[in-house]
């Protein structure tokens, strides 16, 4: 994802909701949606995994091994059925995708954000594809919580064959996605493929006293 990506034309990957959007009428708490169906998944929780919290909208992402520490902005989905992301002159931001479970609730919860920009040639994610298994990833959310997730693979994926079902589908833990392109075609100035990170959530900090 360059800051082009929000030219027409671009080539962002397709997007399928994997629960109905948030109720965001009065008395709805923060908008984060608490029921995501059931969990449709193929791989089982570990048994030290956290249990899942509640939803609360994630306000900051935290991924120490590449040095990356963003506020979150919260994308939805374009005209087009395509997830929304971060505008021009925000590359050095990441997007929750609210239509998403929110980060250490049941599900896969999705953060996208740039591999580079127009402005300094580098974007939020440009070391997204040198997470390794084990790597740690800690999303702050607006309730207090600290969800602490462990990075389970880092894979790429042409766009053409944008894994939907994967990112986006229902799973049967608090699982995490990272996206961003990769795979530039320096002949045409296009990217190829998505970069993405899957994680599960570990632990969780609870809320700092007063």
């Amino acid at each position: 994802m360059t800051a082009l990506d929000n030219e027409p034309g671009s080539n962002r990957p397709p997007v399928q909701a994997a629960s109905p959007a948030p109720d965001n009428s009065p008395g709805a708490g923060d908008g984060v949606p608490t029921d995501h169906g059931v969990p449709q998944t193929t791989r089982p929780a570990p048994e030290d995994n956290a249990a899942a919290l509640s939803g609360s909208k994630p306000v900051q992402l935290r991924i120490p091994a590449i040095s990356t520490s963003s506020r979150l902005l919260t994308l939805g989905l374009q005209g087009d059925g395509t997830m929304e992301v971060p505008l021009s002159g925000q590359a050095d931001l990441a997007g929750w995708y609210r239509h998403s479970p929110a980060p250490g609730q049941l599900g896969p919860a999705v953060i996208a954000g740039h591999v580079n920009s127009l402005d300094d040639g580098t974007g939020v994610f440009h070391r997204l594809e040198s997470l390794q298994q084990g790597d740690e990833v800690r999303v702050r959310r607006a309730d207090g919580f600290v969800a602490i997730f462990t990075v389970d693979k880092v894979t790429s994926y042409p766009n053409e064959s944008f894994p939907t079902d994967k990112v986006y589908g229902d799973i049967d833990h608090a699982g995490l996605r990272l996206i961003t392109c990769g795979e530039l075609n320096v002949a045409t100035g296009e990217y190829q493929a998505n970069t993405i990170v899957f994680a599960s959530l570990e632990s969780v900090d609870p809320p700092k006293s007063k």
